[in-house]
């Protein structure tokens, strides 16, 4: 029997919150004053509390994504529409401002189905969350709602797992210290137009190094996503694949990967006949071990080249804004024209009449009169030459750098592929990269040839609108400046080729797009499609392209980029994108089939509902502890009507065993501090969370307590339930070949008895517990989902609970007065319903009583 000493200090309610959605998950920041909360509706709340003075927190605004990094969902370091489903993501903002309490703003996402976490990079905190119906991860900035990073994923993830590498070796610690050449080689990427809607924040700052913002420390950090059938994925600083693990079966619960990187610890459950079968998974990662700094310097390329295939998909976003509709009209009016006019004279004739002759016949001037107007005229100009100047801007200053900073990245990794004894291990393939090398190569040629087809339409339109606005200006006898009226032979002749070139009518493109003419050549380019250009350019006469068609070596030699004429920008950048993915992907699957698994232990068999609510939260929960290397998981298994907390560990190295295993732990009696009366009963493990390496905060429920003062939290020190004096007697007897429910006698247990680490939950259904040792905090969620109370653990409270209460209450039946005044939970739930439609949440006031207390 252990007794944990009197001097532990007592908790104190710091915030108290009813919130008219249900919370289905809740995850402390690391190393701030902010935790996570993710309800149905889709939304992800970051409310600050200030557990003290000296460390007070701004208030953080709301942001819908849970928080990437945390202790078995959260680590330290730095994840747009759709069903929000486990942890990690970012986003932009979409609601506004909300002045509710300490919450700021909310974002909506559809509706939140599962999990969240947050971490804390060198340079930003970030937010990564999991969208189900999109299948989804999108990295955000805790400081502003906004998205900094997002990619998709084959199924739907359930639980993830962000992690920070702790090894150090000499080679790693060189590696750390030396300065990226790139910086010092490559041109800072310029940052994107504030004026387009889907810039993403990241890339649109002032004075903001966007890739090193979002890789943090040159530290490697992982982000491991779990999913459905046995999925799972490794993604190097939260943004690019290194593994894809195979061979593990059933729906990922939880993860944790070992610091060390030696191993990885799953949790999975498998449905059949209305039950879940849970299980433990150990599995070998001695590849990422071994090759640390190979992976690490490949994982930094992958992410690098990550980030700019975003950089270069915004810059084609921005370009595409940039094209306006408007510039179809020349077109949609020509087309109407044609369909229209009784004569059998065509389009370009009739135009050619009005240059020859200055006359237009009456069909002719009833369209440029009547439908295109010289206002009209006028402001189509000015908006062609707006947008083309604007996408012309993006081309050469964006979507150029980008290109470039891309292939001088894939030249460095197909530099690293070479050097085999390294980095063959590791899957990475020169021959793959030489290909995306080439891919990015045609992107810049057809990049390049997009800015010919822009300032050859700047002019060819600048001319023809002069011409045709004077010519408007003769019809309407309006008085014609002597600049505008000047026009030489040769404007003559150029204008004569335009309408040439361009106003021929062409019954087949009216098959394909509807239309008879393709005036506007610029925004076939833009679009994203497989067709080939309508108008794609001509080649006739060009003495290069025909030399290289002509000799059958220079044709297929691999030092030429391909040329795609009849394709689109967007389609080339497709393709780009697919071959880069395809080299990249290799490592990931070689790395991937080198995790082996190594343990598998049925825990036990679950006959709860699979949509229970208890599924979206910790249940089972990993930890790992960098200190001492080891993996523990806290579980329950139902023993005699009570859910009994049991703690398996293991030792992160495979080949290493660890004394005490497996234990069970018993909650006895509780003594109240001040009259030193003992509180016995019997204690059923709710939900139980790792508060750091030495402690596990858990909630208990006292079968036979009273409703409403039947909920306990409590501080279990594992130095008791790991006591070395009589290690040798808590031995697991049995065999991890069979199910752990089934040899409940088998595993030893430990009773605890608690003097003053513990806390009566008055007036609260608790059920659910989030922790955060650094920050010194927990947050205790009830049973209807919509109660959260948050403690400062570490200070003595003012105001005691009488412990008298409880014997005077069974035998008056009179109603206890306590110090923290909260409404219970029947009380909230009957004012929601009335509550809802005046506010988006309740905020609860927390009053401070005498301390002398009603008996």
């Amino acid at each position: 029997m252990l007794r944990f000493p009197t001097c532990f200090p007592s908790f104190r309610v710091v915030g108290e919150k009813q919130l008219p959605q249900e919370i289905i998950f809740l995850v402390w920041s690391p190393k701030r004053d902010l935790i996570a909360l993710a309800n149905t509706a889709g939304e992800v709340s970051e409310p600050a509390w200030k557990p003290r003075e000296e460390e007070r927190v701004t208030d953080c605004p709301s942001l819908s994504f849970p928080f990437s990094g945390l202790a078995g969902h959260l680590s330290t370091l730095p994840l747009p529409s759709g069903q929000l489903e486990e942890e990690r993501a970012l986003s932009r903002s979409e609601d506004g401002e909300e002045n509710i309490g300490s919450l700021r703003r909310r974002e909506r996402y559809g509706k939140a189905d599962k999990a969240s976490g947050l971490g804390k990079p060198n340079k930003i905190t970030v937010l990564a969350f999991a969208l189900a119906d999109t299948k989804k991860i999108v990295l955000c900035d805790v400081e502003k709602p906004e998205s900094l990073h997002s990619f998709s994923v084959e199924a739907p993830v359930s639980c993830m797992h962000w992690m920070e590498v702790t090894v150090e070796s000499s080679v790693l610690t060189s590696f750390y210290n030396a300065e990226d050449e790139s910086n010092l080689l490559l041109p800072k990427l310029p940052t994107l137009p504030k004026n387009y809607s889907n810039a993403s924040k990241i890339f649109s700052e002032e004075n903001s190094d966007e890739i090193i913002k979002l890789l943090g420390d040159v530290r490697l950090n992982i982000l491991v996503l779990g999913g459905s059938s046995g999925f799972i994925e490794l993604y190097a600083y939260g943004m690019f694949k290194i593994a894809r693990v195979t061979g593990i079966v059933g729906t990922c619960l939880a993860l944790c990967l070992s610091s060390d990187l030696k191993s990885l610890s799953v949790v999975t459950e498998v449905s059949a006949s209305g039950a879940s079968e849970v299980s433990y998974f150990q599995l070998e990662t001695n590849l990422l071990y071994s090759f640390l700094p190979e992976v690490t310097r490949m994982a930094r390329k992958f992410t690098h080249i990550s980030a700019l295939l975003q950089y270069i998909n915004l810059s084609l976003t921005c370009m595409c804004e940039a094209w306006e509709e408007i510039l179809m009209q020349m077109d949609s009016r020509l087309t109407k024209f044609v369909q229209e006019k009784n004569t059998t004279t065509s389009v370009q004739d009739e135009f050619m009449h009005l240059l020859l002759w200055g006359k237009a016949s009456a069909e002719l001037q009833t369209l440029l009169m009547n439908q295109l107007t010289v206002k009209g005229l006028k402001k189509l100009g000015q908006s062609i030459e707006s947008s083309y100047s604007s996408i012309q801007k993006l081309v050469i200053s964006h979507l150029q750098s980008g290109s470039e900073s891309l292939l001088y990245h894939l030249s460095e990794l197909k530099g690293m592929a070479s050097w085999k004894q390294k980095y063959e291990p590791l899957g990475l393939d020169a021959a793959g990269i030489e290909d995306a090398i080439t891919a990015v190569g045609s992107f810049i040629l057809k990049a390049n040839e997009l800015l010919q087809v822009i300032d050859s339409s700047m002019k060819n339109f600048k001319a023809f609108f002069r011409w045709l606005y004077v010519a408007m200006l003769r019809m309407t006898e309006d008085h014609v400046l002597p600049e505008l009226n000047k026009m030489t032979q040769k404007d003559i002749t150029f204008v004569a080729e335009f309408l040439t070139e361009h106003f021929n009518e062409a019954p087949d493109l009216y098959n394909r797009k509807g239309k008879y003419f393709n005036v506007e050549k610029v925004g076939q380019y833009l679009k994203d499609e497989d067709d080939d250009l309508v108008s794609p350019p001509n080649t006739e006469g060009n003495q290069w392209y025909d030399f290289l068609q002509n000799s059958s070596h220079l044709k297929e030699s691999p030092l030429l980029f391909p040329y795609y004429p009849r394709k689109s920008l967007h389609f080339v950048k497709r393709r780009m994108e697919n071959i880069i993915d395809q080299c990249l992907q290799k490592p990931a699957d070689v790395i991937g089939k080198s995790m082996n698994q190594a343990i598998c232990i049925p825990l036990y068999r679950d006959a709860r509902s699979e949509d229970c609510t208890r599924r979206l939260f910790k249940f089972p929960f990993l930890w790992n502890n960098k200190t001492s290397n080891l993996h523990y998981l806290l579980f329950t298994i139902l023993e005699d009507s009570l859910y009994k907390m049991c703690i398996l560990r293991r030792h992160t190295d495979i080949s290493q065993s660890v004394s005490n295993g497996l234990m069970a732990v018993k909650f006895g009696s509780f003594t109240y501090a001040t009259t030193e009366k003992v509180r016995r009963s019997t204690y059923s493990c709710l939900d139980a969370q790792f508060y750091d390496d030495e402690t596990v905060t858990v909630v208990l429920k006292d079968t036979v307590g009273r409703e409403g003062r039947d909920r306990l939290l409590v501080q279990l020190p594992l130095s008791l339930v790991y006591n070395s004096e009589d290690s040798a007697e808590y031995q697991f007897t049995g065999t991890y070949s069979t199910r752990l429910d089934e040899q409940c006698s088998a595993i030893p247990t430990r009773t605890m008895h608690f003097e003053k680490h513990w806390r009566l939950l008055e007036s609260m259904k608790a059920q659910y517990v989030a922790g955060n040792g650094f920050r010194k905090v927990s947050c205790v969620l009830s049973s209807n989902l919509r109660h959260v109370r948050v403690f400062e653990m570490d200070i003595d409270d003012e105001w005691e609970l009488d412990e008298s209460s409880d014997e005077e209450e069974e035998a008056g039946n009179k109603p206890v007065k306590i110090k923290e005044e909260v409404l219970s939970e029947s009380e909230v739930e009957t004012q929601q319903a009335g509550a809802a439609a005046l506010a988006p949440e309740v905020v609860i006031k927390v009053e401070k009583l005498d301390p002398e207390l009603d008996s």
